[in-house]
């Protein structure tokens, strides 16, 4: 068996030999046959689902990654009304959209893994602190207008899809960086310089003319995930979390 420094290499090894197909190699650094290394890999899928992201990792699932974040923010903060906070399935389903149509905009993986995960760890960090009530009474105030803001830009997203030729790149853009504008008043007591780094990363993104003239294009390949992304904000609408 590997010591704890030498597994963290033997296991980035296997990971390389079983996506390259190589089952001898696989075997062989697991002192196993191949038979043992395909059962290795189910029981590590089965067991540490995050394995599946070290085999795969140019599939994006933000559920998985809110988990995986959730538990690293969990480990620092100690609290069962933290515990209980999830990313609900309908904004997760949102996000993969999301995660699809920046990939189809920049054409890079990395990047648009790095907006949608930079985007989850905010959410996750907004839920915490709003959840254990250390916003003070200013902050919440900053809530408020913040979730007026957030319904305004949501309901005018899928106006601007429901109704053609009513998409205005300009208005949108405007309603996200006011978005952003007040997520980092909201946050600047008590999160870093680096969390609104991630801020600006994320909101600058989605509020880019370019991105968003590509997402509405009437024949472009976003169509599809810009329905799916409407009728999932249309769902949280009439819920009441938007």
């Amino acid at each position: 068996m590997a010591s704890p420094s030498t597994g963290p290499a033997l296991l980035t090894s296997y990971c390389k030999w079983w996506k390259l197909g190589d089952l001898r190699k696989c075997g062989s650094l697991c002192r196993r046959s191949i038979g043992e290394a395909i059962l290795l890999t189910k029981v590590l899928l089965t067991f540490l689902p995050n394995f599946w992201l070290l085999l795969c990792p140019d599939v994006f699932s933000s559920k998985s990654f809110a988990l995986q974040a959730q538990k690293k923010i969990l480990s620092k903060i100690a609290s069962k009304t933290v515990a209980n906070m999830l990313i609900d399935d309908t904004s997760s389903e949102i996000f993969d959209e999301l995660y699809k149509v920046t990939k189809e905009h920049t054409h890079n993986k990395k990047e648009a893994h790095k907006i949608m995960k930079d985007l989850i760890k905010v959410a996750i960090k907004i839920g915490i602190l709003y959840r254990n009530n250390q916003f003070n009474q200013e902050e919440v105030a900053i809530v408020e207008k913040f979730r007026k803001k957030l319904n305004q830009t949501a309901m005018t997203i899928v106006s601007f899809y429901e109704v053609e030729y009513t998409f205005d790149k300009i208005v949108l853009s405007k309603l996200l960086h006011e978005c952003k504008d007040l997520v980092h008043e909201l946050v600047q007591r008590h999160l870093t310089p680096r969390t609104h780094g991630r801020i600006n990363h994320v909101f600058n993104h989605f509020a880019d003319v370019e991105f968003l003239s590509t997402l509405y294009s009437l024949d472009g390949n976003c169509r599809p995930s810009l329905k799916r992304m409407c009728e999932g904000i249309n769902k949280l609408l009439d819920e009441k979390v938007l």
